[in-house]
């Protein structure tokens, strides 16, 4: 997901923190039709769908466990909007113990009434989008049955493992009546309803455009033991919160939509056959595979376009575009932001084994699922609003980026949600360089830390949904930076590349990207960690005092001058120093910055004019540069700094607007 503020917005917020001094498959072509025969969606909801049956000889070999498999069909109600569902899910246990539980996502009961913890906490705001007033949602099941028919409904529990709020519906667990034997399986068969709230969060209605996102109940990630560092193997459970994302295991969907006959439908996957239209509904079957969410949507509206697309790490893939009508105009820059994201990101990262992209332009009014990722499938902003910066393209190249650290890597959004939009975050920034010319302001951005809290944090931990955005977007990417600048890009991306190797289809944590860091470095980057990603560290050095005297020294005045500067943050690297005296000249000096202060002592045949902490903003993580100047002889310190570091500010802002 992304999260962004316009540059107006920016430019306030500068002026304001200076004046207050705070500154999967492996099978590219798509599969043909299956042979299997499938069920109506007129027949009773509950009969389960048979998979698409593949080449018999051409089976690929799995890219994950699989541990999950969906057979889902749903018809969308365009005038309740609401969403009707048979879901048959088959779970393997990938523990040693046997299992006598399933927990499960209920997401759509996030919206279901202002006491749930996601409201609570997000006050029904996310990003700069507002929940519309009295437009809930929910999910309700109306039976869950084994394959045998057995019925759990009674052994239904909703649980709230993080805060204990009983009015929270958003995870649910079953008792099962028999356990799971370590590596063999249970089906179990669901029917669901949703009532799909306006959009809002990634999910609901506008006009005719509908966005089902988390729609279904998505079985929870158990973990078996040394998972992400687990001591004991057992379920992730976790509410939806105001910020969290998602964490689920990779499986197998094969899913079928069934809309109104002029609707046209954008999903997770491919389709294994043609839409059929009985001239009043219109069914779509929609299959994937080695992913771990599936989702679709729908409008009548649907501008659609679609272009194939080849490069050396991407053999073949089919671009997919649903535009709305507003930005019918602009599909060139849409297919071209996806061909070069898929194009650079497979040839840093890893190859994208998927055969499709598909690209959704929510339609005006419908941001709230805009700016969002999902397996194969990503969504840009709403079609509405100043197109003639670069924001229309880097949203997609940061949804696109997703497809990595989300989708194949799949870390644990609701406990490290930095290892997704950090990394995402980083990676957005090296596009948006190498393609559109527009290189990040690390300086400015740094700025906005104003409230670091560490980033190996649970979502809903953080303070605010400002604090959650600033922390694990910016700050991550900020710390991602911060290593490149000590070890050169080139290495860093064969970090990257090593760690998305190493840890693909595998939920990865904080730790092991650490461990591939040392690995390919043969350094240690524990104090790195311990303060700026396991802590909440940023950097700041500031000059406290400068005293200058005249004396004479061979029968001429000299000036001794003595500049003290203090560390009142992290250290991560040298410390550049200068000092500008009057007659035009110059004095670097580099200090290593470890200590709490320095005391430098200079002489000098001009009187100092100035000195400046890191004039050429090379320190990353620097985030309070206003105290990096002063200059000597002015009554009043605190307005020369003031004042220098208002001018170095706007010169670092018109230099760099376009980040």
């Amino acid at each position: 997901m992304i999260n962004r503020l316009s540059k107006r917005n920016t430019l306030w917020l500068l002026l304001i923190l200076l004046i207050a001094g705070t500154i999967t498959i492996a099978q590219f072509a798509e599969r043909p039709e299956s042979p299997a025969s499938m069920s109506a969606l007129n027949e009773p909801p509950a009969q389960a769908l048979e998979p698409p049956a593949p080449a018999v000889n051409d089976t690929p070999k799995p890219l994950s466990k699989r541990i999950v498999e969906y057979h889902i069909s749903v018809q969308l109600d365009t005038e309740q909007k609401t969403l009707a569902g048979a879901q048959s899910l088959t779970w393997k246990n990938p523990g040693s113990k046997p299992v006598s539980e399933l927990v499960f996502h209920l997401y759509p009961n996030a919206f279901q009434s202002k006491k749930s913890t996601f409201l609570r906490e997000s006050g029904g705001k996310l990003r700069n989008d507002q929940m519309k007033e009295d437009s809930f949602g929910h999910m309700s099941l109306e039976s869950i049955q084994t394959e045998d028919g057995v019925d759990l409904m009674r052994s239904m529990q909703f649980i709230q493992p993080d805060d204990g709020n009983k009015q929270d519906q958003t995870l649910m667990k079953i008792r099962l009546p028999q356990p799971v034997n370590p590596g063999a399986e249970t089906t179990i068969k669901i029917r669901f309803s949703v009532k799909l709230p306006y959009v809002f969060a990634r999910m609901g209605y506008v006009g005719d455009f509908v966005m089902a996102g988390q729609w279904f109940p998505k079985v929870a990630v158990y973990e078996p033991k040394g998972t992400r560092g687990r001591e004991e193997e057992g379920w992730n459970t976790h509410q939806y919160h105001g910020n969290s994302e998602f964490y689920s295991d990779f499986g197998m969907y094969n899913v079928r939509i069934q809309v109104p006959t002029n609707y046209t439908v954008a999903a997770t996957g491919f389709p294994t056959k043609p839409a059929s239209d009985d001239g009043t509904k219109k069914t779509y079957q929609f299959y994937a595979d080695d992913v771990h969410d599936f989702a679709w949507a729908a409008s009548p509206n649907f501008i659609y376009y679609e272009e194939p697309f080849s490069a050396p790490n991407v053999p073949g893939v089919k671009i997919k575009l649903y535009l709305d009508p507003a930005h019918q105009g602009l599909k060139d820059r849409y297919i071209y932001a996806a061909k070069r994201s898929l194009a650079k990101y497979s040839e840093w990262f890893g190859t994208y084994p998927y055969s499709t992209l598909s690209i959704v332009i929510p339609p005006p009014g419908g941001n709230g699922a805009g700016g969002m990722e999902y397996p194969t499938l990503v969504t840009g902003w709403e079609a509405s609003g100043d197109t003639d910066s670069f924001e229309l393209e880097r949203v997609i190249v940061h949804e696109i980026g997703h497809q990595y650290w989300y989708g194949m890597v799949a870390s644990n959004e609701f406990e490290e949600a930095w290892l997704d939009e950090g990394f995402t975050s980083y990676a957005e920034d090296l596009i948006m360089m190498s393609e559109y010319g527009v290189q990040p302001n690390f300086a400015i951005e740094s700025s906005y830390m104003t409230s670091p809290e560490p980033l190996k944090l649970a979502s809903w931990q953080y303070g605010g949904h400002s604090r959650y955005a600033e922390n694990v977007y910016t700050r991550a990417k900020l710390v991602l930076a911060g290593i490149e600048k000590q070890i050169g890009q080139k290495t860093m991306l064969r970090v990257m590349k090593t760690y998305f190797d190493r840890w693909k289809f595998k939920h990865p944590t904080t730790s092991d990207f650490q461990a591939v860091l040392e690995s390919v470095t043969k350094t240690s980057w524990a104090e790195y960690f311990d303060q700026f990603v396991y802590g909440g560290g940023m950097t700041d050095y500031s000059i406290e005092h400068v005293q200058m005297r005249p004396m004479k020294q061979d029968g001429k005045t000299v000036y001794e001058t003595a500049v003290l500067i203090k560390k009142n943050g992290g250290h991560y690297m040298d410390v550049p120093v200068r000092f500008h005296f009057t007659d035009g000249s110059d004095v670097e000096k580099v200090w290593d910055g470890r200590d709490p202060q320095v005391l430098y002592t200079i002489t000098s045949e001009a009187p100092l004019e100035w000195a400046a902490i890191d004039p050429q903003m090379t320190m990353i993580l620097e985030h309070k540069r206003i105290n990096n100047f002063m200059q000597v002889n002015v009554d009043d310190t605190w307005k020369a700094r003031l004042t220098i570091g208002i001018a170095k500010w706007i010169e670092i802002l018109l230099n760099g607007l376009a980040w």
